[in-house]
């Protein structure tokens, strides 16, 4: 299949969930009310929000969200989805044209296990850096295997510099630590350390202190001594070495790739220890690829601060490195067929378990025709998978079936996302809120014990008022919208009783209560 074709593929897939989801209020309402500010207050360098510094982030990808809103007037899922979709094909082209240099290769398979790995895909349709800043690191590390081979000297070496310092640009330090471990250690295994300078040399460093240094007078010149400090210690540093956000144990990635590698965790991660055990790991393809997942493993394992999401830079080396893995084990290998098999009986399970779960009140939402039909494509993908790998003794047919089978299940599911909205996201919610608003004079939008409700101004156009239960039971004369999660009404009787005269309106799993 052509490659173009491949890439339709994906992106069709993906379409009805790209158009029609709402912004998750976790981070991507977030990214939305820092770039609203951003463009309210000039900033270009130095971020806010809530009025709160924020300098968590560098500004490559805001600068690309913040032009979309000027641009388009308003935020769109759509065009913010873009800079993780295009970044993605980008990285899937790079990879597989990469792995022609090693003959036998198989591109199709490779780019349907890429697109349908767990935090690959699920990365691509959200409003995050992460995509960005692994792309320039697979064109980072691209080139420098280029150099490596001798190719193209004199481009590679401004090339390899300005990729990093993009990459470090768009997320932060992991953009620069990745490339940098993974060519070390490689030239050390080579026993090629002496040309280190080659790649890392006085032109690298050049460009990327000439970089650093434009960002930091920026910053400096526009949030002062407090930003730079917060930038290069506090958000640096600090999550190195002792996080103060997302600090887990040293063997979290051991547990989590698991699940971000599904429905190919045991197939790559199976082939990859026993090829390292069996010694099968013999070009310098397969060698750069091993030590590039092995050592951002390690480095991943060491930083204090750790996101499954973290890992996402490493998912391309480790499916690319699978199939080229693959041919050399025997084709009715049984612990392979197993590694599929696994999977494959999850995915038939996947139509049973949403019906059970649709039955509860947590997830009632589930019981939609349009989940069923898609839970259903999973469940018959599971079905084909284990005809191709036990009747026609196909593993890579069999790849390919649960891959085209995901993909389709995605798309149809994507078209559920009207329905699904009012309980992903504050969308319906707000606009529910405003309209009442108006229509019943409110000046005030009271919130009770939602998790980052702040950002609902992007929605409500004005800030929300945070109370706690006692001004719910003793509210004030004037008018004022609550909105609460429907649950605390369900498990609070003394809320219960307080509002249980009062006009209310349920959206998703959430109610909004007038007091007149």
């Amino acid at each position: 299949m052509k490659k173009s074709h491949l890439f339709l593929i994906w992106f069709v897939a993906l379409l009805p969930i790209l158009l029609m989801r709402d912004f998750t209020p976790s981070n991507e309402l977030r990214y939305l009310n820092i770039v609203d500010e951003a463009l309210q207050n000039g900033n270009i360098f130095t971020f806010t929000n809530q009025g709160e510094l924020y300098a968590d982030k560098p500004p490559l990808h805001f600068w690309l969200m913040m032009a979309g809103k000027r641009i388009l007037g308003a935020h769109r899922m759509w065009y913010y989805a873009l800079l993780s979709i295009i970044p993605a094909l980008v990285i899937i082209a790079t990879m597989t044209r990469w792995m022609r240099r090693q003959q036998g290769t198989d591109e199709t398979t490779t780019s349907l296990m890429l697109m349908t790995t767990g935090l690959f895909i699920g990365v691509g349709i959200i409003v995050r850096m992460d995509m960005l800043m692994t792309m320039f690191i697979v064109l980072s590390l691209y080139t420098f295997y280029q150099m490596y081979q001798g190719e193209k000297l004199k481009r590679n070496s401004l090339l390899f510099p300005l990729y990093i310092f993009l990459a470090l640009f768009s997320k932060g330090p992991l953009g620069i630590l990745i490339p940098f471990v993974s060519t070390l250690v490689f030239l050390a295994y080579k026993k090629k350390l002496s040309d280190f300078p080659r790649y890392w040399g006085w032109k690298s460093l050049a460009i990327l202190l000439t970089g650093c240094l434009i960002w930091f007078t920026g910053v400096y010149l526009e949030g002062g001594s407090e930003y730079i400090h917060n930038l290069l210690f506090r958000q640096t540093v600090g999550r190195g070495i002792n996080a103060f956000h997302h600090k887990e144990p040293f063997y979290y990635y051991a547990i989590s790739s698991w699940y971000v590698l599904a429905p190919w965790s045991l197939l790559s991660i199976g082939i990859f220890v026993v090829s390292l055990y069996q010694k099968k790991i013999r070009s310098d393809l397969e060698q750069f690829f091993a030590i590039t997942v092995l050592s951002s493993f390690i480095l991943l394992s060491i930083i204090s601060a750790k996101l499954a999401i973290y890992s996402l830079p490493v998912i391309p080396f480790l499916i690319c490195l699978t199939l080229l893995l693959l041919p050399k084990f025997h084709s009715g290998n049984r612990w392979i067929a197993l590694s599929l098999a696994i999977p494959a009986i999850i995915l038939i399970l996947s139509l049973p378990a949403v019906i059970l779960l649709s039955g509860s009140e947590e997830m009632h939402y589930l019981g939609i025709p349009l989940i069923y039909a898609s839970t259903g494509i999973l469940s018959l993908t599971g079905v084909v998978t284990i005809y191709q790998l036990y009747k026609k003794s196909s593993v890579v047919a069999a790849i390919r079936s649960m891959s085209l089978g995901i993909l389709l299940s995605i798309f149809i599911a994507g078209w559920s996302m009207p329905q699904l909205n009012p309980y992903l996201g504050w969308r319906e919610l707000c606009e529910k809120a405003t309209a009442l608003s108006e229509e019943h004079g409110v000046d005030e939008f009271w919130v009770h014990r939602i998790s980052r409700a702040e950002n609902m101004d992007v929605y409500l156009g004005k800030d929300i008022i945070k109370v706690e239960k006692e001004e719910i039971l003793r509210p004030s004369a004037e008018k004022k919208l609550l909105l609460l999660p429907t649950k605390v009404i369900q498990r609070d009787s003394e809320i219960r009783r307080a509002i249980q005269d009062k006009e209310q309106y349920r959206i998703g799993d959430h109610t909004i209560v007038i007091f007149p």
